[in-house]
């Protein structure tokens, strides 16, 4: 009985590592995956560290099963859809996701620069009357 619950310990060890490794390296978003391997991971540290009497062990595992579990009830009062965690991510190990960085630079260049798309319409018409007219001499 004892050896089911030393590999509860380090099946336990094993999710919440590789769910912290993959939300780090950018494999996975910090969605309900990650919160379901991170309380199941607790569940099972709290029974081996109970068996174990490691107190501190158990104390901080609880802790750690409440956020996770918070997180989950959170998540789904908010009805987010499923789909959007399980979506396939195509982001790379060590390559930074800039898509929320770019849609700010597009608003405030909206903003700050009004007709985006008008501008550039007429920067390159500008660009096409200038190449049309030839090199300028001096």
């Amino acid at each position: 009985m004892e050896l089911l619950w030393e590999i509860a310990g380090w099946t336990g060890a094993a999710l919440i590592l590789s769910a912290y490794l993959s939300v780090s390296m950018g494999w996975l978003k910090a969605g309900r995956r990650f919160q379901i391997a991170n309380l199941i991971g607790a569940c099972t540290f709290i029974a081996n560290g109970a068996l174990h009497e490691a107190w501190p062990s158990v104390v901080t595992n609880i802790a750690w099963f409440l956020i996770s579990a918070v997180a989950l009830l959170r998540m789904r009062s908010q009805n987010a859809p499923l789909a959007v965690d399980e979506e396939p991510q195509l982001q790379f190990p060590g390559v930074p996701d800039t898509t929320g960085q770019i849609a700010v630079v597009e608003a405030v260049t909206a903003a700050v620069h009004g007709d985006v798309e008008g501008r550039a319409a007429a920067c390159q018409a500008s660009l096409r009357e200038t190449h049309a007219a030839g090199p300028v001499r001096a």
